[in-house]
């Protein structure tokens, strides 16, 4: 059963995690910005120590700033030192133009349609 989880202080963003198919899938919604990142890093940490392969879906992700982006690069270093496959999917137009600035979308690989993973 998918278990949802407010993220930061204001709940400016929402996290509902399911496990299936031997995957942990994370989908955020709302706003992942300053005031949200600190929990999210945690709980996408412990996600990543715990699991094979962790989905990140930011299919819903209202606003992103360069704190939320910070928070995802650091998911990707917390994957990889765990040795978790770390997939992003669904990325929306705002956070795909932010990460294509950043240069952090070059780190991405195509993985299908909607899916972005990480190396």
């Amino acid at each position: 059963m998918p278990e949802t989880v407010p993220s930061g202080q204001a709940a400016a963003m929402m996290m509902v995690v399911r496990v299936e198919a031997g995957e942990t899938v994370v989908v955020c919604r709302g706003r992942l910005a300053a005031g949200a990142t600190e929990r999210f890093r945690r709980d996408m940490k412990a996600h990543a120590a715990s699991a094979k392969r962790l989905v990140l879906d930011l299919g819903e992700v209202t606003f992103m700033d360069s704190s939320g982006l910070g928070a995802v690069v650091a998911v990707y270093v917390s994957a990889r030192t765990s040795g978790c496959e770390l997939r992003v999917v669904n990325l929306t137009k705002q956070v795909r133009e932010l990460f294509r600035m950043t240069r952090v979308l070059s780190l991405f690989e195509p993985a299908g349609t909607h899916l972005m993973k990480l190396p």
